[in-house]
């Protein structure tokens, strides 16, 4: 009975401290987003000098994307800049550039994603009608037209997609510096050695979203976690896998980084490689949600939980992009520093690198 007595107001105390905790985030929470909506919201913020300081350089971009923001896949960073989709055109920003000055890009068709190609820029749909334009030239030429046609021949799965429209949905392109292409379905991974004209099926079991390449090695991120092909993509390893999806891949000074989803937890987590991907370590142990913001979650009490959403590398800093802001590492990874960012509300931002220059983009979904 005693045991009982005392069980009782200690998990009565433990609750209501859990409680008072969500309050007060979701007071913090409510206060950064009316402070948001008093101000402009920034679009995409640049820093040249490691994430010190921002410049909003969201001027010339159209209104609409400061409330729908901007499509995880409308978005992409190279040596030449900053080019993002929106409207009727695909925006681009000098990396070299001081001011917020854009030039625009009309794209004929609606393709919504954007994808760096060797030698211009691709845009796609889901449907995977693509477009191509290849730099100095001012038309956009339409791309593997028979991938359709050749998918389904060679993968006859039955899905949503399939049903509908007798084609396979498309979530990613990817042109290495060889010249092979990789288009990522819904259910596979399709190679073209030929620019196109034809199509093998070189990997089955779940959607690729991104995929990075690095002295021979291709990386990617899968459903079933981060996947490595070191034969140009013909064969693929599952090298990261903690029962989730991979969320991200990127190269970094003598390797690559990548974020997982851990399926227990359904938090995310950052390794490295320094082995061209052969060996991983994860890194960023701080960055993870704390044991009472898990909790919280589990018995409902909180929504989710602060994730990790992205890892880029800026000279010699890591820098992430958490759901609550950025955050930055200069012994890879081992410590991290939030970041000086206006306020967004409880968005978080994407991250693009062009050389030396950062790219922040507030997340507010796909």
């Amino acid at each position: 009975m005693k045991r009982l007595f005392v069980f009782v107001p200690t998990t009565l105390v433990v609750l209501f401290l859990l409680n008072s905790f969500v309050l007060k985030e979701k007071k913090a929470v409510k206060k950064a987003i009316e402070k948001t909506k008093s101000a402009p919201v920034a679009i995409v913020l640049r820093s040249a000098d490691g994430g010190q300081t921002w410049q909003d350089i969201s001027e010339g971009l159209p209104e609409n994307l400061r409330r729908a923001g901007v499509w995880s896949q409308g978005l992409f960073a190279n040596d030449h800049g900053l080019y993002l989709r929106a409207g009727n055109g695909v925006y681009h920003n000098e990396p070299n550039s001081t001011t917020s000055f854009w030039t625009k890009e009309v794209v004929p068709d609606g393709q919504r994603e954007i994808a760096p190609a060797r030698n211009g820029i691709f845009a796609y749909n889901f449907r995977g009608q693509f477009l191509q334009k290849i730099n100095g030239k001012s038309d956009w030429l339409p791309m593997y037209i028979n991938f359709q046609e050749q998918a389904v021949r060679i993968n006859k799965t039955v899905d949503w997609m399939y049903k509908n429209y007798k084609e396979k949905q498309v979530c990613s392109v990817f042109e290495t510096t060889g010249g092979t292409v990789f288009i990522g379905s819904n259910n596979a991974l399709f190679k073209s050695t030929n620019s196109g004209k034809t199509w093998e099926y070189v990997h089955v079991s779940g959607w690729v979203m991104k995929m990075v390449e690095l002295n021979g090695v291709l990386l990617a991120a899968s459903t079933q976690g981060i996947l490595r092909s070191t034969d140009d993509g013909e064969n693929w390893d599952c090298v990261i896998s903690e029962g989730g999806a991979g969320i991200a891949v990127e190269r970094i000074d003598g390797g690559f980084a990548a974020i997982v989803n851990n399926a227990i937890t359904q938090t995310n987590s950052i390794h490295i490689s320094l082995d061209n991907g052969k060996t991983w370590n994860a890194i960023g142990e701080e960055l993870q949600p704390s044991w009472s913001s898990l909790l919280m979650k589990k018995i409902g009490l909180l929504q989710s939980p602060l994730n990790i959403s992205s890892i880029k590398q800026v000279g010699k800093y890591l820098i992430c992009g958490r759901s609550d802001g950025v955050f930055r590492s200069s012994d890879m990874g081992k410590t991290w520093e939030k970041l000086l960012l206006p306020a967004i509300g409880n968005y978080g931002f994407n991250l693009s690198v062009s050389g030396n220059v950062i790219y922040a983009i507030p997340n507010k979904g796909c």
